[in-house]
C-alpha cells in the first residue's frame, strides 16, 4: 500500500512539473552557487569554479556541528586528505544546507581550513537540484541535505555513495569512497 502511495506521489509531482531525478553516476552536476567565506566576507563560488577540469571528492552532511557530521563524517575525510591526494584528487569539499557563517565556524573549529573546502548551500539550491534533500522538520531541522559522498571528475559524477540513514556515516564514509577508487 505504501509503495502505491509513493508511486501516486511521484506521478503527481511529474504532473506539477517537478521532474527532478536523483543525481547518479554519469550525470553532470547542475549549475549552482555556493557561499564561501573569503578574506573580505561571504563570497560566491559556482560549480564551475569548484569542479571544472578537476578531480573532486564532495561529501554532504545534514548539518554542521551535528553529532554524526562533526564527530564521524568530517573527521574521516580530514584524516584521509593525503590518501585522496595520492589518488589524484585535487579538492576535497563538503556541502550542506547551512549558512556560510555556520560553515566558516565549523571549518575553524575542526581545523579543516586549507584541507577541505566548505561550500555552504544555505538555501538548499544545490541539494534540491541533485534531488538530495530530506525533510528533517520532525527534529526541528527543516529541509536538509542527504548524507552522501561522491567522486566528481570535470563536473561528472564518477562514484556516488548515498547514506540510507542520515544518522550514520558508513556508506558515505571517506574509507568507503577510497575503497571504490
Amino acid at each position: 500500500m505504501r509503495q502505491l502511495a509513493n508511486i501516486i506521489s511521484d506521478f503527481q509531482s511529474c504532473i506539477k512539473g517537478d521532474t527532478t531525478m536523483p543525481i547518479k553516476v554519469g550525470d553532470r552536476l547542475p549549475e549552482a552557487k555556493f557561499r564561501v567565506m573569503g578574506s573580505e566576507g561571504p563570497a560566491v563560488k559556482t560549480t564551475e569554479n569548484v569542479f571544472k577540469g578537476k578531480k573532486v571528492v564532495l561529501f554532504a552532511v545534514p548539518g554542521a556541528f551535528t553529532p554524526t557530521c562533526n564527530n564521524n563524517h568530517l573527521p574521516g575525510f580530514l584524516k584521509n586528505v593525503d590518501v585522496f591526494k595520492k589518488k589524484g584528487v585535487d579538492t576535497i569539499a563538503v556541502t550542506g544546507i547551512n549558512d556560510v557563517f555556520v560553515f566558516d565556524a565549523w571549518k575553524k573549529s575542526t581545523g579543516a581550513g586549507g584541507k577541505i573546502e566548505f561550500l555552504a548551500d544555505g538555501n538548499g539550491e544545490f541539494a534540491k537540484a541533485l534531488d538530495m534533500t530530506i525533510d528533517a522538520s520532525g527534529h526541528g531541522l527543516g529541509t536538509r541535505s542527504k548524507r552522501y559522498a561522491m567522486l566528481v571528475e570535470d563536473g561528472v559524477v564518477k562514484k556516488l555513495n548515498v547514506e540510507e540513514n542520515p544518522g550514520q556515516a558508513q556508506t558515505s564514509s571517506a574509507e568507503n569512497l577510497l575503497k571504490s577508487m
